[in-house]
């Protein structure tokens, strides 16, 4: 994007760019959806490719992080602080940096899923995904948020949202600790560095629904002080 047509978005509405950066983050911790269906394979060239292309979609979200910081106006004529903009789009980039690290971990010690885990696992992947859906539905409604002055029914809608938001990341919980009793039950019988590193994957796949639930709470707060 070059820089007039990004100012250009400001000019028009300085949400447009944080709305796109948290659809830029969702789209890149969806990608490790068929990034996990080759590691339950064993396919890693093909695993190596999807991480490859959540590498570049991390990047991407990155790149506009720093747009947004360099180029997000002061003096803003709205309600909304500028500072409270600025950590909002940070704490969304941890999304793809987290979705980053995983891909990395597992592909670099070539991590497998014990096979009686992986349909619980993909189970976990996938809340957690909801979890980014959610968020990213949430900051979608920023400028109808705007155009109603942060008030009435839009307001209702998007409080009902952090509350899904919530609850999703509360079933993601649920979900890790009984991954982890099944870990356990693996441990004697795993190398005990892949048995520690596992424990860490599903450690940082219960963060990508901290990190949107933490999203939610950021998007919250700004709007009390609204």
């Amino acid at each position: 994007m070059s820089a007039n047509s990004f100012l250009g978005m400001f000019a028009k509405s300085p949400i447009k760019p944080m709305i796109e950066h948290i659809e830029q983050v969702h789209d890149c911790a969806m990608a490790l959806k068929p990034f996990f269906q080759a590691v339950y394979k064993g396919d890693w060239k093909e695993a190596e490719t999807h991480r490859k292309e959540i590498v570049r979609k991390e990047k991407a979200a990155d790149d506009l992080k720093r747009e947004i910081r360099l180029n997000l106006p002061g003096g803003l004529f709205m309600p909304v602080e500028r500072t409270d903009l600025l950590e909002l789009v940070s704490q969304q980039d941890r999304i793809a940096n987290k979705a980053k690290d995983i891909s990395g971990l597992i592909t670099g010690r070539e991590m497998q899923i014990p096979a009686d885990m992986v349909e619980g696992f993909d189970a976990y992947l996938q809340r957690c995904l909801d979890a980014t859906d959610k968020a990213k539905e949430t900051i979608s409604e920023f400028d109808d948020l705007l155009e109603a002055g942060f008030r009435g029914r839009e307001r209702k809608i998007v409080d009902n949202m952090i509350s899904e938001l919530d609850g999703i990341e509360q079933d993601t919980d649920v979900l890790q600790i009984q991954l982890r009793r099944q870990l356990r039950a693996h441990e004697q019988n795993m190398n005990p560095l892949d048995a520690m590193f596992l424990y860490q994957i599903l450690d940082w796949v219960g963060d990508l629904a901290d990190l949107a639930e933490r999203v939610g709470a950021r998007f919250e707060l700004m709007l009390a002080r609204v």
